[in-house]
């Protein structure tokens, strides 16, 4: 069978998706009819956003083959409406969809293009408060860059997203490269199912277009625009999530496989288009990004959270883990707050308003010497996390490289941070921070490691 691309244009599908979603939860829509959300992790970074939409794209009207059902895709943002506000928490979207859509001939404000166009999880609980006779529904999804859903339900592979639950999910389809979380249910051969270490997920989502004959190589046919687009759209993640191909350490063969793919297609119309220049310009973008936030907007922005279980203290409720990651150093963020004792309590308000029991913060940015840096600083205000935090120096310190910090973009309050945040401890009050010489270990290989430290417990 001719396998063949959609024809019509990402933001043609986008349309019609929110006409779709506006009617299911309008109650206009059959069982058959209903469509398949394609839900993206709460940190919402580029990987996620990109991931949901390319899927949803290709498998819109086309999955399962049997009974094709519209899908919706989703950004993970519980607190942000698209729109302005949209537009100034992740500018680095914004700049791709404008890089991507250069000869798609398709021009508007980017504020009211995303609000007449995405959907984020604060608009769904929005519009489903305007259905005032509906207490809930039940809807079926598929995850992609995260495999469980945060509120479980009884049922396996069942429940809801923060700021959503009046939305009962089953997820019938996964696309990872994260930890699995031993939360998805039996997915069905007509679904997608991979959880596989990949620097970007979008390389995975490549993998599952091409192994469902949804998507597939170039070949003596020509692109369209709409098809350039989105192979751009693609590019953009699997280039900012890998260095641009450059780092040996996240680079895997779906990554090289998916860059492979996409590369024909992104250059069939514009021989010289420059991936190089475009990774460039997203990555300009994105670390600037956090120059028109606050420090508690910053900590928010690419955030996740677990809740584990203590495995000696059944009696106890979950312990609640953060981790805050950004692409600026620890000088960067304590000069933005003002001083390090005003960083202390962002950080302190930011983990009493989620209840949590630690909290991470993890950079990633480049020294002055020009070298990708990491840094670690772990911080909690209870004795439970104190008891987890020293088993996870314990464990982890060797594995991460972690060295006593000192400032690797100058001096500008490196003895404020050096006197209030690189290790002290005051009643329950623990903070530590480090240099992280493994620069391969990103969040995803933090947290299995503060996770396993206070299920230790």
């Amino acid at each position: 069978m001719r396998i063949t691309p959609p024809d019509y244009s990402l933001l043609q599908f986008l349309r019609k998706a929110l006409q779709v979603h506006r009617n299911f939860i309008a109650g206009g829509l059959s069982r058959a009819d209903s469509p398949v959300y394609v839900i993206g992790n709460p940190s919402a970074d580029l990987d996620s956003i990109v991931s949901a939409l390319l899927y949803s794209y290709f498998a819109n009207n086309r999955v399962p083959r049997d009974v094709p059902r519209p899908h919706v895709p989703v950004i993970n943002l519980d607190n942000v409406l698209s729109g302005s506000e949209l537009q100034r928490l992740r500018p680095e979207f914004v700049k791709v969809l404008r890089l991507s859509r250069d000869n798609v001939g398709e021009t508007q404000d980017e504020s009211s293009l995303l609000k007449e166009h995405f959907l984020t999880v604060a608009d769904f609980a929005a519009q489903l408060k305007q259905e005032a006779e509906k207490d809930q529904i039940q809807a079926e999804s598929v995850l992609v860059d995260w495999n469980a859903l945060p509120i479980r339900s009884l049922e396996r592979g069942r429940g809801s997203l923060p700021g959503l639950q009046g939305v009962e999910f089953t997820v019938v389809g996964c696309i990872d490269h994260h930890a699995d979380e031993n939360f998805l249910p039996s997915i069905p051969d007509t679904q997608p199912h991979i959880v596989e270490p990949a620097g970007s997920c979008t390389s995975l989502v490549i993998t599952t277009l091409e192994r469902m004959g949804l998507w597939r190589k170039l070949d003596t046919e020509s692109v369209s625009a709409s098809e350039e687009q989105i192979a751009k759209l693609s590019l953009s993640s699997i280039l900012i999530d890998t260095t641009n191909l450059t780092n040996k350490d996240k680079v895997t063969k779906f990554d090289t496989s998916a860059y492979d793919f996409l590369l024909p297609k992104a250059t069939a119309i514009n021989s010289s288009w420059d991936s190089s220049r475009f990774f460039a310009e997203i990555h300009k973008t994105k670390e600037n990004s956090l120059d028109l936030l606050t420090v508690d907007e910053i900590l928010d922005r690419d955030y996740k959270e677990w809740a584990e279980t203590p495995s000696q203290q059944t009696d106890q409720p979950p312990g609640r883990i953060g981790i805050c990651s950004m692409v600026k150093s620890i000088p960067w963020v304590v000069r933005k707050a003002g001083s390090s004792a005003a960083f202390l309590e962002s950080l302190n308000k930011f983990a009493t308003e989620r209840n949590l029991d630690i909290v991470m913060v993890m950079t990633a940015f480049s020294s002055e010497e020009d070298n990708f840096s990491r840094e670690l600083h772990a911080y909690t205000l209870n004795d439970r996390g104190v008891a987890a935090l020293e088993v996870f120096v314990s464990e982890a310190s060797s594995q991460l490289g972690l060295e006593e910090w000192s400032s690797l973009v100058g001096e500008g309050h490196s003895e404020d941070i050096k006197s209030t945040l690189l290790d002290s401890k005051e009643g329950s009050l623990w903070t530590r921070l480090w240099v992280q010489k493994n620069v391969a270990k990103s969040r995803k290989q933090v947290a299995p490691l503060v996770r396993e430290a206070a299920a230790s417990l």
